[in-house]
């Protein structure tokens, strides 16, 4: 992975952080300061909210890490393993918190009921995406298994020759 790559992918990383905690900051502010009002309940969707950026967060910073041990040429190594995890179970997080969203506005569209159902199929989607996470965690156990082997083999011709 190229310099100008690790550093634009840094960038859009630093953005999407800064946004998230301004979003936090907007939600705790909405909780300490507005009133309940309106159809939908508003403290639990505000909470949802500030604990959704928190599973973005977790997921941007093991994927600054894992385009750090990129970079370094160690990503192939048990400790990446930690980082994908970290996105898988962020990536799950966030799906159920849609799920939980997708529960609270269920009530209000009982005139309309596909629009929860659109709701359900995205929570869905988002499942999708932490299971081709976990087929790609599964692809970097078998590169690192053909590394081991391969050093292995290695060191069995160094001690032959």
């Amino acid at each position: 992975m190229g310099k100008l790559t690790v550093s634009a992918l840094r960038a859009v990383l630093v953005v999407v952080l800064a946004g998230t905690v301004s979003v936090q900051a907007g939600m705790v502010w909405a909780l300490a300061t507005d009133p309940e009002a309106g159809p939908l309940p508003l403290v639990p969707l505000r909470v949802i909210t500030i604990v959704g950026m928190v599973s973005v967060q977790v997921a941007l910073v093991c994927v600054w890490r894992l385009v750090g041990m990129v970079r370094r040429g160690t990503v192939f190594s048990l400790a990446a393993f930690r980082y994908v995890d970290g996105v898988i179970g962020a990536i799950v997080a966030a799906a159920l918190l849609w799920f939980a969203v997708t529960a609270l506005n269920a009530p209000g569209q009982r005139d309309d009921p596909g629009v929860t159902v659109i709701m359900g199929g995205i929570g869905v989607a988002i499942l999708g995406v932490a299971l081709i996470v976990l087929v790609l965690r599964m692809l970097l156990a078998q590169a690192v298994a053909r590394d081991a082997e391969a050093a292995r083999m290695r060191a069995e011709l160094d001690e032959v020759i």
